[in-house]
């Protein structure tokens, strides 16, 4: 489900003041080396639980003990999912429905900073140990963001433009979708925001325990 505009232009600066603060040291934002000895274009920080490739930890790249996840976040998803369900959202063409979403409780966010010509491959967010659907947050910069199948990384894709507001939802049986962004478009955000590049936003539900 994709709601366009759904963070006004107030809440879409206080989020980018937040990320800010979230990026800073310690447990900071930081570049991701994947097990093939590539580094991702992406930076990104965790809240909650740290994500590393492919899993969970609650200490960060740094050592230090993840940040924790902001109560502002999981009331901004619990009103995402929401508003996704209640039907005010456009139907994603090519991917199946979101089913129920039952009792959500988020409890893990993920930024991803894209600075200009950065990008992220195809792939499922199977880290998790719950399938409540995930909500994704877009600012600044425009991207093309890619919403594939359950099954391969290969077509049928659907292929739409995410501005900075955007919101989109994904779960039932597009939870596993293969998903990624295969270009920002630089210079699209409003110099109001501050803002070089994009920002992601990505808010979960781990279903994980200590």
């Amino acid at each position: 489900m994709l709601l366009p505009g759904w963070l006004d232009a107030d809440a879409q600066l206080r989020l980018v003041a937040a990320c800010r603060e979230w990026a800073r040291p310690p447990a900071g934002m930081h570049t991701v080396r994947m097990p093939t000895g590539g580094v991702m274009s992406v930076r990104m920080v965790s809240l909650g639980w740290h994500w590393y490739p492919y899993g969970y930890r609650r200490t960060a790249a740094d050592g230090t003990p993840v940040k924790a996840f902001p109560p502002e976040l999981g009331d901004l998803a619990h009103r995402a999912v929401a508003d996704a369900y209640g039907g005010e959202g456009e139907h994603v063409s090519g991917v199946a429905g979101i089913a129920g979403a039952g009792a959500y409780e988020p409890d893990i966010a993920i930024v991803n900073h894209y600075p200009h010509g950065a990008k992220m491959g195809l792939h499922q967010d199977r880290d998790e140990r719950a399938d409540a659907p995930v909500v994704s947050l877009s600012l600044g910069d425009t991207c093309v963001f890619r919403l594939g199948n359950t099954r391969t990384r290969t077509r049928p894709w659907t292929d739409l433009e995410l501005h900075s507001g955007d919101l989109l939802v994904f779960g039932g049986p597009a939870r596993y979708a293969y998903h990624g962004v295969v270009r920002t478009l630089p210079g699209t955000a409003d110099p109001a925001l501050g803002l070089t590049g994009r920002l992601n936003i990505t808010i979960r539900q781990s279903g994980l325990f200590d």
